[in-house]
C-alpha cells in the first residue's frame, strides 16, 4: 500500500512539475494570432533551433522560473516554433530571424510590438516582457498610434529598430519625432548610432541635432571622426551619383573631382574610403575592401573596437595577404584588450592561425571555446579552430 501511495505522489509530482513554466500553445500561427485578437493580449514566441545551445538553456534554466512562468501565462498568448521545421521557415523569412533564439512579440495583426535575442537570465527576459506589455500594442499598430502622434520615447525608439530594415522611410520620420522630444536629453550612445544611420543630408530635420550637439557628440566619438561624418552628410549626394549600381564599382575620379571643392582633399579621400568600407562587403568586391579598410584604419586608435573587429572578421574570412593580415591582428588585439568576449577571441585565433602564430592560436581559441561555453553561445566555430591546429 505504500508502495502504491509513493508512486501516486510521484505521478502526481510529475504531472505538476510538467505544467510549470511558461504554457506554449500547441496550435497553427494563424490560430495563435486569432486567440490574441480575440483575448486582446501580445503573442510571445519564442523562434529557436532544436542544435541551438542558448535556446536549450533558455528552456532548461528560463522558461520553467515561477516568476518568468506567471508572468507571461498572465500577459501574453505563449508560442514555441522551431525555425527550420513546420512554419519556422515562413516564419523566419517573414521576421527577419537569422539568430537564435529569437524572441518575438507580436499584436493580434501578426505585427512586430518587440523584438530581442539571445540568451538572457531571468531579470532581462521579465523586463522585455513589461515593455512589450503596453494595452495600446494589443488594441492598435505601431504605425496607427505613430499616426496619432504617440511621443513615448521608447515607443519611438522601438518602432525605428523595427522599421529600419524594411521601411526606411517610416523609419526615419520616426526619428525625427524621436529627436525632437528627446532634444533636451544627453545623447547616449544608441541614440547617436541611431541619429547617424537616418541622417543623409544636410536638409534633413536631424541635421540641426547633428549641428547643435556637437559638443555631446564629440564626447561619444572623436572631433576627427565627428569631421568624417559631417563631411559625408555635406557629399552624400555625390557619393550617390558616383556608384554605379549595375557594377557596383565606385567612380574614384568623378567623386574627387565633385568633392574636393567641397571638403578638400584630405576628407574627400576619407570619405571615399569610409564608403568603399560599409559598400564594398555588400557586393562582395573584397580586394576594393582591403584596400580601402588598410587606408581607412591607418590611424586605428581613432575608432571603436567593435567596428574594428568587423573589419578584422572579414578580412579573417576573404583576405590572403600576410601583411594585411597582420595589420587585422592589431585591430582583433585592440579589441580583444578592450573587451574579451567568445567573439573577440576568436577572430583574434582565427588571425593568428592563418599568420602562422600556432601558439597564440590555440591559445586564444581555447579562451573563446570557455567563454562560450560559459556564456551559454555556440562553440563549435572555436571548438573546430582547435581541431585544426593540433
Amino acid at each position: 500500500m505504500k508502495k502504491i501511495f509513493s508512486l501516486l505522489i510521484l505521478c502526481i509530482s510529475i504531472l505538476i512539475f510538467s505544467q510549470e513554466g511558461i504554457n506554449f500553445q500547441q496550435t497553427s500561427f494563424k490560430e495563435i494570432l486569432a486567440k490574441a485578437k480575440a483575448e486582446k493580449k501580445i503573442v510571445f514566441i519564442d523562434a529557436y533551433a532544436s542544435w541551438c545551445g542558448p535556446c536549450k538553456l533558455m528552456e532548461k534554466n528560463v522558461f520553467p522560473l515561477k516568476s518568468v512562468a506567471d508572468y507571461y501565462n498572465s500577459n501574453f498568448i505563449n508560442a514555441r516554433f522551431d525555425m527550420e521545421k513546420g512554419e519556422g521557415p515562413q516564419l523566419a523569412m517573414k521576421y527577419g530571424i537569422r539568430s537564435y533564439p529569437s524572441f518575438l512579440f507580436l499584436n493580434g495583426d501578426g505585427e512586430v510590438v518587440l523584438k530581442n535575442m539571445g540568451y538572457m537570465g531571468e531579470e532581462d527576459f521579465l523586463t522585455i516582457a513589461k515593455e512589450a506589455n503596453n494595452p495600446k500594442y494589443a488594441t492598435s499598430s505601431n504605425k496607427e498610434l505613430f499616426e496619432k502622434g504617440e511621443k513615448d520615447p521608447e515607443f519611438l525608439l522601438n518602432m525605428m529598430r523595427l522599421y529600419a530594415d524594411n521601411d526606411y522611410d517610416l523609419a526615419k520620420k520616426v526619428s525625427e519625432r524621436y529627436f525632437e522630444v528627446k532634444k533636451n536629453d544627453p545623447l547616449t550612445k544608441d541614440d547617436l548610432g541611431m541619429l547617424l544611420y537616418f541622417l543623409k543630408s544636410p536638409n534633413d530635420p536631424n541635421y540641426k541635432v547633428f549641428v547643435n550637439k556637437k559638443a555631446e557628440i564629440i564626447t561619444l566619438m572623436s572631433e576627427d571622426i565627428y569631421k568624417q561624418f559631417d563631411a559625408n552628410i555635406k557629399i552624400s549626394k555625390i557619393l550617390e551619383t558616383s556608384l554605379d549600381q549595375k557594377t557596383g564599382v565606385i567612380n574614384d575620379a568623378y567623386f574627387y573631382k565633385n568633392a574636393i571643392p567641397l571638403i578638400g582633399k584630405d576628407d574627400a579621400e576619407t570619405a571615399l574610403n569610409r564608403m568603399k568600407v560599409l559598400f564594398y562587403p555588400t557586393v562582395s568586391n573584397y580586394t576594393g575592401y582591403e584596400k580601402a579598410a588598410l587606408e581607412y584604419y591607418k590611424n586605428s586608435d581613432s575608432f571603436d573596437t567593435e567596428e574594428l573587429i568587423k573589419a578584422a572578421w572579414i578580412f579573417s574570412e576573404h583576405v590572403s595577404n600576410r601583411v594585411s593580415l597582420k595589420k587585422a591582428e592589431e585591430w582583433a588585439e585592440k579589441a580583444v584588450m578592450k573587451s574579451e568576449t567568445a567573439e573577440n577571441t576568436y577572430i583574434l585565433a582565427k588571425l593568428y592561425a592563418e599568420t602562422g602564430n600556432k601558439d597564440n592560436a590555440k591559445m586564444y581559441a581555447e579562451i573563446a571555446k570557455n567563454l562560450a561555453v560559459t556564456q551559454g553561445k555556440d562553440a563549435t566555430l572555436a571548438t573546430k579552430l582547435l581541431e585544426t591546429l593540433k
